[in-house]
């Protein structure tokens, strides 16, 4: 097979640079339509008013002509430098996109695997981002310093094999090698810039029946609202007429790289039958993934065929089929082995109340309980002149009512003061400001059981947990990772406790019940020791846990990121893929 990419790097970029400039001349002779129809409608409007100004005299129209050519240039390459300067770090930002854990099991596959295909394709060193997000999609940019990056979603990490992750990393190699990166990229941050626009003058919709908040609007408001909306259309057309046929060489450019067409089929039929929704702006963005936002469903209409910024996804994969050969069928029975396959080599987890019911005793650590009433020497002065108490250094210092002013009583020393009179707070306060434990000796304590934490892994995540009570403390950062990942299923048991407390909880969404059954009692932090409070998982999943805002922690008591799991992963149950007869028609 002749290689389709011989050319160094740097040199394509180059080219790809020097072919932007039709970009430039696109935009060049759409800013001078756009403002001669808008100066056009201003000398109509006032013109025939105003006519002693001699709006249409010959002179006029001259010197009209070379301001608005003047202002066309002007603006395009003021346009063309802020895609080019902020366009992919805008991209990145809007969606989210992190660099990735080394630590973290897939994470770390994920960084090595990129390592391998760069050195396959000859490329230098080319960055590594990942979206968190439950989505199946992957994406290549070129930054503003001319370096390549390769941005994967959570979802695909957690559901692709190693074969088909090296597929689709070859493929957005590919395209970078080719030099689409750069010009797509530039084409989407162009197209970004309107939408931004357009977004930033929408009114203000009621949270309530999507009624604007504000009934008023001038028609000028809503002819620049219309012209902005048209000129992102029309951005968003340049870019998918540049990317759409681009998709094929770049399958066939990974398959030179991977050696490997079925993996990328595959994988290619993973992202459009899963949930391929990666943030916002999909629109503008689309022609940037390997499969397009929302394709699922699409049929392939002549309006869809204008919209879409890639090619048909039978098309693609039968292309893929004919290298090996096979068909589309098989290629999608073998998808649906491994997933049958993945389901039935999972761990089911257990409760500990399943246990406890087997008769199954845990082993009580060696810890001696403090006891409840441990530094528990300080009252603080309510509005009203009254003390209140006791409490102990911690519980102080995190009570609402509290501030550095207020009085408080230390019943130890039987002293009174303003609270920033005490040695003990101030230097409180500052640990706060630092995120440091405010007790060291109380650090790494499970809060329910009060005894050590020890370390581990849950699919591929490090987390700390109680030996007794099994429950878990763990970085936000990190939540949507577990919930993506399938390495573990659940108990009848919990399966039917989390549906017991589903049924429970939608009866009064508004309490702030934990999975417990109850109110959360006041907990400290394990980490920095600040007070957790019980707030929901996300304004889409209102599951109430505990969390420190402080150093942005999450502890879950017995079962909770089990049942918390289960809940979210029968929501995100993809709905029935496309039969296989009709790909193979």
């Amino acid at each position: 097979m002749k290689r389709q990419f011989n050319k160094d790097f740097y040199q394509v970029q180059s080219q790809q640079w020097k072919k932007s400039i039709v970009l430039l001349l696109i935009l060049i002779i759409f800013y001078f339509f756009a403002i001669g129809f808008v100066t056009a409608i201003f000398l109509l409007s006032f013109g025939l008013i105003f006519s002693r100004f001699g709006f249409f005299s010959e002179n006029f129209i001259i010197k009209l002509f070379i301001t608005i050519s003047i202002l066309s240039v002007a603006i395009s390459l003021f346009h063309l430098y802020d895609a080019r300067k902020f366009g992919a770090q805008f991209i990145r930002r809007r969606l989210g996109a992190k660099s990735p854990d080394s630590k973290d099991r897939y994470h770390k596959r994920f960084i090595n695997t990129l390592e391998e295909m760069r050195i396959a394709g000859g490329l230098p060193k080319v960055q590594s981002y990942i979206i968190p997000t439950y989505a199946v999609n992957s994406m290549a940019l070129i930054e503003a310093d001319k370096s390549p990056s390769v941005i994967v979603t959570e979802g695909l990490l957690a559901d692709f094999t190693r074969d088909e992750l090296q597929a689709v990393i070859a493929h957005e190699l590919a395209h970078i090698l080719r030099g689409d990166a750069f010009f797509i990229t530039l084409a989407c941050s162009l197209a970004n810039f309107f939408e931004r626009l357009r977004q930033a003058i929408e009114p203000e919709m009621a949270s309530s029946g999507g009624i604007p908040l504000k009934q008023e609007a001038t028609g000028g408001g809503f002819l620049l609202y219309l012209a902005l909306t048209l000129s992102s259309i029309i951005m968003h057309l340049i870019s998918a007429f540049i990317s759409r046929e681009r998709e094929i060489l770049a399958d066939a450019a990974a398959v030179e790289l991977s050696r490997n067409p079925k993996a990328l089929a595959q994988a290619i039929y993973k992202a459009h039958v899963k949930n391929s929704f990666v943030g916002e702006f999909n629109l503008t963005y689309s022609p940037l993934f390997i499969v397009p936002p929302y394709s699922r469903g699409k049929d392939d209409s002549f309006f869809n065929n204008i919209f879409n910024s890639h090619p048909p996804l039978i098309r693609r994969i039968f292309l893929l089929t004919d290298m090996i050969p096979t068909t589309p069928a098989a290629i999608i029975n073998e998808v649906i082995e491994i997933q049958k396959t993945r389901e039935k080599s999972r761990v089911v987890l257990h409760s500990p109340e399943e246990k406890l019911q087997k008769k199954l005793s845990f082993v009580e650590p060696p810890h001696a309980l403090p006891s409840p009433q441990e530094g528990k020497i300080w009252l603080i002065r309510t509005p009203k002149g009254k003390w209140e108490g006791l409490h102990t250094l911690e519980e102080l210092v995190y009570l609402r009512t509290f501030s550095p002013l207020i009085w408080i009583k230390n019943i130890q020393e039987q002293i009174e003061a303003p609270a920033r009179d005490f040695p003990q707070v101030r230097n409180a306060l500052v640990c706060i400001g630092k995120k440091k434990h405010l007790n060291p000796a109380k650090q790494n304590l499970c809060p329910r059981c009060t005894i050590p934490l020890k370390e581990s892994y849950y699919e591929g995540v490090a987390i700390k947990f109680c030996p007794k009570c099994l429950g878990k403390l763990i970085d936000s950062a990190v939540m949507s990772r577990i919930i993506t990942r399938k390495e573990v299923n659940f108990s009848d048991y919990l399966e039917q406790k989390a549906k017991s407390f589903q049924k429970k909880y939608m009866a009064n969404p508004f309490l702030i019940r934990k999975i417990t059954g109850e109110k959360s009692k006041n907990i400290l932090c394990p980490n920095c020791g600040a007070k957790m409070l019980p707030r929901p998982y996300t304004y889409y999943y209102v599951i109430p846990v505990n969390k420190c805002l402080s150093c942005q922690k999450i502890w879950f008591d017995t079962d909770e990121m089990e049942i918390l799991q289960f809940l979210i992963e029968e929501k995100l149950k993809s709905p029935s893929t496309p039969s296989i007869d009709s790909l193979d028609d």
